[in-house]
C-alpha cells in the first residue's frame, strides 16, 4: 500500500518488461509532482490510480511530471493524463517521446552503418527493427520544459537536478540537500547494474555517446553529494550508495578485463565478443548484449588498453 514518508510516496507499477515492476514517485512540492509515470498499458494505469487512492489522491490531482529519463517503463503513460499537463525532463528525452519520421529514419540509418562495422552478419539485419518495438508502449508528447544541471524543477524548490548520463542519454535524478535523499531513475539500482544502452548521436553530433564511459563518470560523479537514501527506478532503495557505486565500478572493471583478455589471444569482432559474453542470449536479448558489447570496449579504449583495426568493413579489437 502506498505511502507518505518525508513528502514522498513510492508506486510500484507493472510493466511488460524483464526488468518487472518501477518504482515512480509523487513528490508534494509547492506542485504535486509525479516523478516518472510507467509504461503505456491498461494494467499500468489502473494500478496507477489504485496506488493514489491509497494516498487520498486520484491522477487528477497530479500538477506536473517530472521525467528521470525518456524509457517507455518510465514515460509512456503520459499518454494516459491531460494534453495540458506539465511534463519536465532532459531536452535529450524530446526525440524519444515527440518521435519524427526524420529520426526514426536516423536512428535506423546508424544501426545500418553500425552493424557491419560490428562484423554482425546481414541475417541480423532485420533485427533493426526489432530495436523500436519496446516504443510501442512509450508515449506521444512533447516536453513542456527542460531541466539541466543545477536546476530546481519548477514547483520544487527543494530539489536540485543532477544530470546522470549512462544508462540514457536524458537522464537526470534530483537530490533534496536537506535530508540526503536522491531520487535517480535507473542511474544506480540496488540488484542489478543497469544497461549502459546505446543511442544514436545527438541531434547536430555525428559520434554516438559511449555510455559506459559516461555512466562510470556520472557514478563518480554522485560521490560528491551526502546522499543518504536513493530512491531508485526498479528494486529497492538504496541506504549504502557510496559502498554500492565503488561495487559497480569494479565489477565494471573486472568484466571489461575479462574481454581484454579475450583480445590478447586473438583480435575479434564486436559480434564474436558479444556471442562469447553472451551464448545463451545474444540473439534473445540483441540490443542489450550489443549495446553491454559495445561499452565494454568504449571503456577499455578510454583506458588506452585495445586497438582497433579499422582496415575492412569490419572492425577488430586486439588487446
Amino acid at each position: 500500500m502506498a505511502e507518505w514518508k518525508n513528502d514522498i510516496a513510492k508506486l510500484i507499477i507493472p510493466t511488460p518488461f524483464p526488468v518487472g515492476d518501477v518504482n515512480i514517485y509523487v513528490v508534494k512540492g509547492e506542485k504535486l509532482t509525479l516523478i516518472d509515470v510507467g509504461p503505456r498499458t491498461e494494467e499500468a494505469w489502473e494500478a496507477l490510480k489504485t496506488q493514489l487512492k491509497d494516498l487520498s489522491l486520484s491522477p487528477d490531482d497530479i500538477e506536473q511530471v517530472v521525467l528521470t529519463h525518456h524509457h517507455p517503463d518510465h514515460a509512456g503513460l503520459l499518454d494516459y493524463f491531460p494534453d495540458q499537463l506539465a511534463v519536465y525532463g532532459h531536452r535529450h528525452n524530446e526525440r524519444w517521446l515527440f518521435r519524427t519520421e526524420e529520426f526514426l529514419k536516423a536512428h535506423d540509418e546508424f544501426y545500418y552503418d553500425l552493424f557491419p562495422k560490428c562484423g554482425i552478419p546481414d541475417q541480423y539485419l532485420s533485427f533493426i527493427g526489432l530495436f523500436k518495438k519496446t516504443l510501442r508502449f512509450s508515449c506521444s508528447r512533447s516536453l513542456t520544459g527542460t531541466l539541466k544541471e543545477g536546476d530546481n524543477p519548477p514547483g520544487l524548490s527543494d530539489w536540485t537536478v543532477i544530470e546522470t548520463p549512462g544508462h540514457a542519454q536524458s537522464q537526470i535524478g534530483l537530490f533534496r540537500e536537506k535530508d540526503g535523499v536522491f531520487i535517480g531513475g535507473d542511474h544506480l539500482l540496488a540488484h542489478i547494474s543497469p544497461n549502459p544502452l546505446m543511442e544514436p548521436p545527438i541531434h547536430g553530433e555525428t559520434k554516438r555517446p559511449k555510455p559506459q564511459v559516461q555512466l562510470n563518470e556520472s557514478l563518480k560523479k554522485l560521490r560528491q553529494f551526502p546522499i543518504r537514501l536513493v530512491y531508485s527506478g526498479h528494486g529497492e532503495d538504496i541506504y549504502n550508495c557510496s559502498e554500492l557505486i565503488e561495487k559497480r565500478l569494479a565489477r565494471q572493471h573486472d568484466r571489461a578485463m575479462y574481454v581484454k583478455q579475450m583480445l590478447q589471444e586473438e583480435p575479434l569482432t564486436v559480434f564474436q565478443i558479444c556471442q562469447r559474453l553472451f551464448p545463451s542470449v545474444y540473439e534473445k536479448e540483441f540490443s542489450l548484449t550489443i549495446s553491454e558489447t559495445i561499452a565494454q570496449l568504449d571503456y577499455l579504449e578510454s583506458l588506452g588498453e585495445i586497438r582497433i583495426n579499422k582496415a575492412g568493413k569490419s572492425f577488430y579489437f586486439s588487446a
